[in-house]
């Protein structure tokens, strides 16, 4: 049997899930910033969570080859966000939106929270790349409701 694509990504986007952005300082030293909805969990010892990376993404090779990187699980009231870092050739992070994380990967400011990361392995997902990521800090932001993503359409918990 096969399965359409289209069909496929329709029925996906029913699974609601959180909304994040990853970050880390390119080779030049410049913070950059790309959303995410493919973020979760893995292991609580030792302590690894994941996401996925687009082969055909434009920023492919400074993402597939950071051995830091951070995660910041989005807020509701930071749609702004991950609009503006989910579009092409939009990824440098606003200095006003980031503080310098202790790995040296930018922390978005009024996150819910940012997972600062040491990659531990890169795995083949089809036409995505699967980084697993080590957590080595956590840095816990107010307490708030998170940034959703369902149907293709951002929302907020009711």
């Amino acid at each position: 049997m096969s399965i359409d694509s289209r069909e496929l990504r329709d029925a996906l986007g029913l699974f609601a899930t959180g909304v994040c952005l990853v970050t880390l300082t390119d080779a030049d030293g410049e913070p950059h910033g790309l959303t995410v909805n493919s973020f979760a969990s893995v292991s609580l010892d030792p302590p690894l969570i994941l996401w996925s990376l687009q082969k055909d993404s434009e920023v492919y090779a400074m993402y597939a080859g950071a051995e830091r990187f951070a995660v910041a699980v989005l807020a509701d009231q930071q749609q702004n966000h991950a609009s503006d870092y989910a579009k092409k050739g939009a990824h440098r992070l606003a200095d006003a939106h980031h503080r310098r994380g202790t790995n040296g990967a930018p922390l978005i400011r009024d996150a819910l929270v940012n997972f600062e990361c040491s990659l531990e392995h890169a795995l083949d997902g089809g036409d995505h790349t699967i980084l697993l990521g080590r957590v080595t800090d956590i840095v816990a932001g107010e307490a708030g409701a998170p940034l959703l993503f369902y149907g293709g359409r951002f929302g907020a918990m009711q």
